[in-house]
């Protein structure tokens, strides 16, 4: 049997991971500014949270779990996303009695066992941040802001933002009755599916992506139409904080999300050049997860994006960034004696702080020296027996191949590479 990665899954490789790493520390920065602190929660949690967070009619827990039960007995799932377990943690140490508002931003590995396609594996890559304790509209707004700045900051250029109002439990029971007057009659021309949310949860009928079943969807009744006095308010402010800070959005009136527990705001980040699945990230208001947790009346709102997707869409777009490094020395020797030194000398110069490689294969100083070209060095170390026996070195400049003899001293060295700075 040959052994490969499952499917869904796949290999990050040093320069890839170089990538990432890049998109890593720009989300750290661009959190720290906005005062979002990070929080680590478990790769794996009982089951039964995702189900009461989430929603149990969600594809996502009816379909695209990993879940198993464990010696204990127990069922455990593969985390699918993170709202449930920031604020299972939240709840759980206390956090809201410490400090009410509060907020916070993770990245991590999510799990779904949903039909791979580019950009979306079952494995995949996520970060979001959670605003917890405010039902300001400017909190609203923050989010969103945030993540667009994000988002072009990792090299997004043109991100639409698709925003609606999907209305709280006072004024979304008279939507529904509108919607399901509207779909009914249609329902032969909907997905399987769809007919199974129409009898489950109907707004998620919306939500579909299929063809067929968004232009069946056609002009039925916009959720901003039926909003309580309270929702209508709030989204006007919101609105017009949006445009008072120059973030653009497109009112989306069918957009709803694909999870259960979101109220009010709801939007999506949307980049034109993935084609079909074009959404990079999204989120919304989720005012009551928390009383569904045994917890008391606190107001949330958040939202997650996709790594690996806004990775691709950058790569698209020519914008994606990198961060290769290259080594500042490449240490040479000739023969025993002179490659114990260089190793030495390799292990101070890395103390110092400095990025450095020599050879460990026993290769020819030809072979070295092309080595060196090709991880791009800024400086060749050489040392043979003469250097050995003068206690000396010769420094190469790469960029024009001139070189020197110096002493084989760190401070030395250390002085001549950061003069040619």
């Amino acid at each position: 049997m040959k052994l490969s990665k499952i499917k869904g899954t796949r290999d990050i490789l040093p320069q890839e991971s170089e990538i990432f790493n890049k998109a890593e520390n720009i989300l750290r920065e661009t959190m720290e500014k906005y005062g979002y602190k990070e929080i680590r929660t478990p790769i794996f949690e009982l089951t039964e949270l995702f189900i009461k967070g989430t929603g149990a009619t969600t594809d996502l827990v009816n379909k695209e779990m990993y879940s198993f039960t464990d010696r204990g007995g127990r069922n455990i799932s593969l985390r699918p996303e993170g709202t449930p377990s920031v604020i299972r943690a939240y709840l759980e140490n206390n956090l809201h009695k410490k400090r009410l508002f509060q907020k916070f931003f993770y990245y991590g590995s999510m799990f779904r066992q949903e039909n791979p396609q580019s950009g979306r594996l079952r494995e995949f890559h996520q970060f979001g941040i959670e605003s917890i304790g405010s039902q300001s509209p400017q909190i609203d707004a923050e989010t969103i802001i945030l993540g667009l700045e994000v988002l072009e900051n990792m090299g997004l250029h043109n991100i639409e933002l698709h925003l609606n109002n999907i209305g709280c439990e006072k004024c979304r029971p008279a939507y529904r009755k509108a919607l399901k007057s509207f779909l009914e009659p249609k329902l032969d021309r909907f997905c399987s599916d769809c007919n199974r949310r129409f009898k489950t949860n109907i707004l998620r009928v919306l939500d579909c992506k299929k063809k067929t079943c968004r232009q069946a969807i056609g002009d039925a009744p916009k959720t901003i139409d039926y909003l309580c006095p309270e929702c209508a308010e709030h989204f006007a402010q919101v609105r017009n904080l949006l445009s008072k800070s120059n973030a653009h959005f497109i009112l989306n009136p069918h957009l709803v999300r694909g999870l259960d527990y979101y109220t009010k705001t709801v939007y999506e980040f949307v980049s034109p050049v993935l084609g079909a699945q074009d959404a990079v990230g999204g989120g919304g208001r989720y005012d009551k997860m928390i009383e569904s947790f045994d917890g008391p009346p606190i107001p949330a709102i958040g939202f997650a994006c996709g790594m690996d997707r806004i990775l691709l869409a950058a790569r698209k777009q020519g914008t994606e960034k990198t961060e290769k490094k290259h080594p500042k020395c490449y240490i040479v020797t000739m023969d025993k004696a002179s490659d114990e030194a260089g190793f030495l000398l390799l292990n101070k110069l890395r103390q110092e702080g400095f990025y450095c490689e020599k050879d460990f294969m026993g290769r020819s100083v030809k072979a070295q020296m092309k080595d060196a070209n090709k991880l791009e060095t800024q400086f060749v170390i050489i040392i043979g027996t003469d250097e050995v026996e003068k206690n000396e070195i010769t420094l190469r400049k790469m960029q024009d191949g001139s070189q020197k003899r110096i002493p084989l001293s760190v401070k030395e060295i250390k002085k001549e590479i950061t003069n040619e700075q």
